[in-house]
């Protein structure tokens, strides 16, 4: 793991969840200074008592509230001073056979997990480019590579999410920051609680470890685990007809 020259200082927007609390914790641990943004105060808190001695700020917000993305940032660069890293973590599964049924529930899934995420990424980008230095890092899933019946709304927001990253990383290489989409398949997190596990499902501390060395290297797409990065090209690129007569890949 890269050793930091000097105090980093992290914001870590959905800071809540389980992958985002391990990845605080391991930049506490190697004495950076944080600042948790989430919408749960108690939570915020807890994750903040664990981690360690760092100083850490945290913040409330609500990542629906689109018009709010710049307000939320600036707040957390009044706090920190600059920002070396900022990670984007927040993102919800959502009811895929609701999302069938009712608009209101497809709509809320791209929001989460695409728009609120752009109305951040549009601020972050112009506060990087301008100081001409960071790492900027969103959370995305393998599930963006392909349509599949059970999970294609919050696939095709991940999608679109990572085609909106590979903007950023170009526009941004000139300036010195580095875009990191971190396309994590299944973790075994209280989000996943109710999906059958397999041996496909990462451990939290594992996915942590790989999301920080991941930024660190400034990797422009990092599959998370690293087995993704062999599964997902047959994934992506087998024929529809033949996708479509395999259950394992088209099923529910």
């Amino acid at each position: 793991m890269r050793e930091p020259q000097h105090e980093e200082r992290v914001v870590i927007f959905g800071a809540t969840s389980a992958i985002a609390a391990e990845v605080a914790r391991r930049y506490a641990a190697r004495g950076a200074r944080l600042h948790l943004v989430g919408r749960n105060a108690a939570k915020l808190a807890d994750v903040a008592g664990q981690c360690g001695g760092a100083r850490v700020t945290t913040q409330q917000a609500d990542f629906e509230q689109l018009d709010r993305g710049a307000e939320v940032m600036a707040e957390a660069v009044a706090r920190l001073g600059r920002l070396d890293v900022a990670l984007i973590a927040h993102g919800d599964l959502g009811d895929q056979l609701a999302s069938e049924a009712s608009f209101d529930e497809a709509e809320r899934i791209i929001c989460v997990n695409f728009t609120s995420v752009v109305a951040l990424l549009v601020p972050l980008a112009n506060h990087l480019q301008k100081a001409r230095s960071g790492r900027l890092a969103v959370i995305s899933s393998v599930a963006g590579d392909r349509g599949r019946p059970r999970n294609y709304t919050y696939g095709a927001a991940k999608g679109a999410l990572n085609l909106y990253l590979q903007g950023v990383r170009s526009r941004l290489l000139p300036s010195g920051v580095s875009v990191t989409t971190l396309k994590l398949g299944p973790v075994d997190t209280p989000m996943t609680v109710h999906h059958d596990k397999t041996a496909l499902f990462g451990r939290v501390d594992r996915v942590a470890a790989d999301i920080v060395r991941a930024i660190d290297a400034g990797t422009a797409e990092a599959y998370v685990p690293s087995f993704w990065r062999a599964i997902m090209p047959i994934v992506k690129n087998t024929p529809e007809a033949i996708f479509q007569r395999l259950p394992f890949l088209s099923g529910r």
